[in-house]
């Protein structure tokens, strides 16, 4: 930190407080060329993820859309809510470690990805609805694989 006195590089922390609500932590810092004490202030930098949807539009990423698309995909179905909010987890934490954006149809493939080895009524259910079926041919093309790759 820059000492705002002498604008010396070198200081040391001689005290450290988070704040009440957590976002931000307060360090009482003195320069080690002039002996002035100064405040700094370093708050967590919260950049929003966006997801980059089929027609190319671009918002911000919300992982209460996915869970929901996840329940939505295993109602009725003998699937634990613990998994669902696993998986949920980890698609957070994959487009949290992606670069800024991530394309919807790498967050669907892996959804599907997911649910095809949890539940594969689940995993129809969803891929019906994401991957836009437009006739019933391209339903049971889809059902048909997924009958071969069990057998």
């Amino acid at each position: 930190m820059k000492c705002p006195q002498c604008n010396n590089l070198e200081d040391k922390v001689i005290e450290t407080r988070e704040s009440k609500d957590g976002n931000y932590i307060r360090r009482r810092r003195e320069c080690l060329n002039c002996g002035k004490r100064f405040t700094t202030y370093e708050k967590f930098e919260n950049i929003p993820l966006t997801v980059v949807k089929k027609d190319g539009r671009r918002e911000e990423f919300d992982i209460d859309k996915v869970r929901k698309g996840l329940y939505r995909a295993v109602e009725k179905r003998p699937v634990p809510t613990k998994q669902i909010e696993q998986i949920s987890f980890q698609i957070e934490e994959m487009v949290s470690n992606s670069e800024k954006e991530v394309n919807t149809k790498k967050i669907g493939e892996y959804i599907m990805e997911k649910l095809k080895s949890l539940d594969k009524v689940a995993y129809v259910r969803f891929a019906s609805v994401y991957l836009e079926f437009k006739s019933l041919e391209e339903f049971l093309y889809e059902l048909n694989n997924l009958l071969r790759k069990e057998d």
